[in-house]
C-alpha cells in the first residue's frame, strides 16, 4: 500500500532530510586513504544521535541476522549494503559508495553517494559522472500525474548510451513512516504494472551502476551485493517528495 505523507510529515522529513544531508558531507570528508569504513560508521552513528535522529539501518532485518551498522560502506566492485569493518581501509583510486538513513521524529529519509577516494582512474570519474546524472534526469521525469515508467527510462537510456548497466535486482522504494515502503521503483523498463505518481508520495530514488555486467552475488555475509564479473559499481540515492509542479529534492 502506498502511504500518501500529510503535509506535517512532510515537513518532518525536509527537516530530517537537511540533516541527513549535512551529515553525509562530514562522512564524504572521510573518504580518504587509510580510512577504515569502521571509523566512518562511527562518525556517522554519533552525527544521528547528535542531529536529534536514529540510524534506522541498524538491527535492520531481524534477529537472524540484523545489519550491524549505522551506514553501508561499499567498496569497488560491492554495489550496496557493505558492512563497516576495521579491516576495510581505504586506499588511493577506490571509489566509495556510502548509503545512510535516518529517522528523525518519526518520520525516516534514506540518501546515497559515491566518493572518489584520492585521485581515481578515468572510467571510475565517468561511472560517478553518469550514475549522478542518471538520477538527476530520473527526478526531472517526478510529477504528480507523470508515469513512474517515465523515471525508469530516463534512468536506463542515459545509463546504457554512456555504456554502462543498470543493476536489475535492486530497486528504489517508496519511504518515509518505513525504511522501507511500495512503490518498488526500478531504474530500468521492466514491463511491469506501471504507477502514477501522486502528490505527496515520499519515495527514494536509487540508480545502481556497474561499469561491466549488471549481474551480481550476495556474499557470505548475507548483505554485501557484488559485481559478478568485479568491475565497478556506483551508486547516488536522495529522498523526494511528488509534488504538483514536479518534486523536491529532501536530501540536499
Amino acid at each position: 500500500m502506498i502511504i500518501i505523507k500529510t503535509q506535517k510529515e512532510i515537513e518532518v522529513m525536509r527537516i530530517g532530510g537537511k540533516r541527513l544531508s549535512e551529515i553525509m558531507l562530514e562522512l564524504g570528508k572521510m573518504a580518504e586513504p587509510g580510512t577504515n569504513t569502521h571509523k566512518i560508521d562511527e562518525l556517522a552513528r554519533k552525527l544521528i544521535f547528535d542531529f536529534g535522529g536514529v540510524p534506522i539501518f541498524e538491527g535492520y532485518g531481524g534477529p537472524e541476522n540484523p545489519y550491524p551498522g549505522a551506514v553501508c560502506a561499499s567498496i569497488n566492485s560491492e554495489i550496496v549494503h557493505g558492512i563497516p569493518r576495521k579491516d576495510r581501509v581505504l586506499k588511493e583510486g577506490d571509489i566509495l559508495k556510502i548509503d545512510v538513513g535516518m529517522k528523525y521524529e518519526g518520520m525516516i529519509t534514506d540518501m546515497a553517494r559515491t566518493f572518489p577516494v584520492g585521485k581515481i582512474s578515468a572510467e571510475a570519474q565517468k561511472l560517478l559522472d553518469v550514475t549522478k546524472e542518471s538520477l538527476n534526469l530520473g527526478i526531472e521525469e517526478i510529477q504528480s500525474g507523470k508515469k513512474l515508467s517515465d523515471y525508469s527510462r530516463a534512468v536506463q537510456r542515459y545509463v546504457e548510451s554512456n555504456g554502462f548497466s543498470v543493476v536489475r535486482n535492486l530497486v528504489g522504494h517508496g519511504v518515509g513512516k518505513e525504511l522501507h515502503e511500495d512503490p518498488q521503483i526500478p531504474n530500468y523498463i521492466n514491463g511491469t504494472r506501471d504507477l502514477v505518481w501522486k502528490e505527496g508520495m515520499t519515495i527514494a530514488l536509487e540508480p545502481m551502476v556497474n561499469a561491466g555486467t549488471s549481474k551480481m552475488f550476495l556474499e557470505s555475509d548475507g548483505w554485501t551485493y557484488v559485481t559478478k564479473d568485479g568491475k565497478l559499481s556506483a551508486h547516488f540515492e536522495d529522498t523526494i517528495v511528488v509534488t504538483k509542479k514536479g518534486s523536491d529534492i529532501l536530501t540536499r
